[in-house]
């Protein structure tokens, strides 16, 4: 069997630290006097598109996005420019995809409760 064949597309490709950074995945990885410091990496190509609040899918898919980006925001170690900044995507991305305020806060709501029980 020739693996040529089966993924005639795959190409592999190195990326080289520039800068002193370097994105890795979802982070962008920088040092700096203090030892590394993290930012969140987004693609120039990314949307803000998630499924949208007023979709007729359950809310736990509905949710799902806002979950990654809540647990990515708290368990990351961003500095607090990148965690604001972080903050204020999700903030767009969700009013982008008709969430309204008081939505929102609920689901920050029931994240807190949670953590609580």
């Amino acid at each position: 069997m020739d693996v040529n064949n089966l993924v005639p597309n795959l190409k592999f490709t190195l990326e080289k630290e520039q800068n002193k950074r370097i994105n890795f995945l979802d982070i962008t990885i920088s040092t700096n006097q203090d030892g590394l410091s993290f930012k969140i990496y987004r693609k120039p190509t990314a949307t803000d598109i998630i499924i949208p609040n007023d979709s007729c899918l359950p809310r736990e898919h509905k949710t799902a996005a806002i979950r990654y980006y809540r647990n990515r925001l708290e368990t990351y170690k961003l500095t607090p420019e990148s965690r604001q900044k972080e903050k204020d995507n999700m903030k767009h991305i969700l009013v982008n995809n008709t969430y309204d305020a008081p939505s929102i806060g609920e689901f920050n709501k029931k994240k807190r409760e949670n953590e609580q029980a």
